[in-house]
Order: structure tokens, then C-alpha cells, then sequence
């Protein structure tokens, strides 16, 4: 049964949601030939931070704004925020918003009102830009990553968690760009993407913010110039309930799949060639949905549907 805590800063956060990772639960993966990335709908530019509400609805960020969309593709603008990315819904309705142009995590009403940030600041520095974050359900939590202006030259990426009290605390730094974050549903184990060196890292986690044993999960695979890819570097993540995490693969019109064990299982279609993020939905919810842009980030930003037939893993509560 799933419980609702209220954390101090207003936010509600079920525990209890999510379906329990195991060796037994791994269903066969279909073959790369047999998936194909269907068109769903396009928006003005380059778009990322796919999620979907209890009721089934999509929402994607691009530019300054939110489109919310059926599974169908009919969409509309949903709010404006200034510069808008990862994204991730409670179970009372309102919304966590990644937002770099108001250097905070967003918390935004049902209907995308402004509500008093999520986070702003950590140990009294202000963030810098806000990327992709994760919930920490059972303990009324989350994670986020906050790359900055970080790269090889200036690995000042972080990770960041914001406890069920509403201070946000450093989880880890030195990052050459931190990127997607996913937890796993059983709390113990936490991903991050680090795109510029094309990889994904796996922590232990020993309790709320707390991580140890920082290991390399995956050396994701470099780009072939020579079929079109222009850019190798993980961005947004997300977990079938096998265990399985998926990743998408910026600029290399891929979304690839990870064992837990650091192995890489499939690669799918990703539409996008500047693949940004990736999301189950659908209403037996074993379909992907995959944003990007069609071509470079000067390009229109596509929402893209693979019907895997996989169970993703439910990030919401029922």
C-alpha cells in the first residue's frame, strides 16, 4: 500500500511506489531490427525531460516552455519557466522542474503555477544549473545532478539531494558534466550519467544523501562518423522493471540498454539524432518515449515512441 509523507517544503512523496528489481523479473528484450521509432509529435527546438502523470499525460521541456501530451500526440503548452529539463511528478500532482535560466529545482502546482522552489542553494552557494533529478520516495527525497558549466577542462559537475526537510545537501562533485540520475525503487543503488567522458557511474547508497563504493557501471560505446553520429554522451536515464537501464544517447540516434551488471543488452532506434531522455508510458505502460532534436539542438525537437513491449519501471504511485 502506498503511503504519503508531506515534507517541510511542501512536497508530497509516496512510499511504497515502484515495483521490486530482481534477477527473476528480467523479461527478453526484442531484437533492435524489430523496434522502430515512431514519430509522435515535433516542438519548435530541441527537447528533453520526458515524464508521464498518474493519469497517463506526457510532458516534455523545451526552450522556455513545458508541452504536455497525450499518448496520442496531441500536445499543448503547459507552462513557462524559462529554461526547463528534467522533470519529475509527485504524488499529490505538483511537479519538480529542473530549471538552469532560475539556477534552482522548480516546484510547480498541478495546472504549472510557480510554487516556492525545491532548491535553490546548497551549504549557502547558489546552484548553477540544475539538470536531471531522481525521487527518493521511501524517504521523502531527491537527488539531483547539477553540471554547470563543468566539462573535462573544468570537472566541477555535482550531485546533490534535497532531504524530506528541504535542505540540499552534496552528495559528490568532480564531474565532467553530471547528467541523468536514476535511484533504483529499493533505495540502495544510485546512477549518474557523466556525458562528457561517456560513461555511467553506480553508488551503494547507505541512507537518504548518502552514498559510498562510487564505481564505473559502463564505458558507453563512442560515435561512428561514418553512419551519421555526431556526439557520444549519455543524458537522460530511466529503469524497466527488470532492473534494465536505458540511456539515451546523445548524438547518436541511440538509446541504449544497460544490464545492472555494467553490460550493454540492446541498442534501439532513438529518432532524435541528439537523443536527450527517455521515459515508459503508454496505458499497459511497455512503451518508450524518447525527446532530442531531429537533428543538432538548432533543429526541431522530436518526441519519439518505441513499443518495446518491455514493463517499465512505475515511478508513480497508483
Amino acid at each position: 500500500m502506498t503511503r504519503l509523507l508531506k515534507s517541510s517544503f511542501g512536497l508530497v512523496l509516496a512510499i511504497g511506489m515502484g515495483v521490486a528489481v530482481g534477477r527473476s523479473a528480467r523479461a527478453e528484450l526484442p531484437k533492435a531490427e524489430s523496434v522502430k521509432a515512431v514519430p509522435l509529435f515535433t516542438v519548435p527546438s530541441y527537447c528533453e525531460g520526458v515524464v508521464f502523470d498518474k493519469e497517463g499525460r506526457g510532458y516534455v521541456s523545451w526552450g522556455k516552455s513545458i508541452t504536455r501530451f497525450t499518448v496520442d500526440g496531441e500536445n499543448k503548452v503547459w507552462a513557462e519557466t524559462g529554461a526547463p529539463n528534467g522533470h519529475k511528478i509527485l504524488a499529490d500532482g505538483t511537479h519538480l522542474v529542473c530549471d538552469a535560466s532560475q539556477h534552482a529545482v522548480l516546484h510547480l502546482s498541478a495546472d504549472g503555477k510557480m510554487l516556492p522552489h525545491a532548491s535553490k542553494e546548497c551549504a549557502g552557494k547558489p546552484l548553477r544549473g540544475p539538470n536531471d533529478l531522481t525521487l527518493d520516495a521511501a524517504n521523502g527525497g531527491f537527488y539531483f545532478t547539477d553540471p554547470g558549466e563543468s566539462g573535462k577542462e573544468k570537472p566541477i559537475g555535482t550531485v546533490h539531494y534535497v532531504d524530506k526537510a528541504g535542505k540540499t545537501h552534496l552528495v559528490d562533485d568532480g564531474y565532467a558534466f553530471s547528467n541523468g540520475i536514476v535511484l533504483t525503487p529499493d533505495g540502495k543503488t544510485l546512477y549518474v550519467a557523466e556525458s562528457q567522458y561517456n560513461r555511467v557511474w553506480a553508488y551503494d547508497v547507505t541512507g537518504p544523501g548518502q552514498v559510498k563504493n562510487k564505481r564505473l557501471l559502463v564505458d558507453l560505446p563512442k560515435k561512428d562518423e561514418s553512419t551519421g553520429q555526431i556526439d557520444n554522451q549519455p543524458d537522460g536515464m530511466c529503469l524497466d522493471q527488470a532492473g534494465n537501464l536505458y540511456v539515451a544517447h546523445y548524438g547518436m540516434r541511440q538509446v541504449q540498454v544497460v544490464s545492472p551488471e555494467g553490460k550493454i543488452v540492446a541498442r534501439y532506434p532513438g529518432g532524435n539524432l541528439t537523443t536527450s531522455n527517455v521515459a515508459f508510458g503508454g496505458p499497459e505502460h511497455n512503451q518508450l518515449f524518447v525527446t532530442g532534436a531531429i537533428g543538432d539542438e538548432a533543429n526541431k525537437g522530436g518526441v519519439f515512441r518505441l513499443d518495446l513491449g518491455v514493463s517499465g519501471l512505475k515511478i508513480l504511485p497508483k
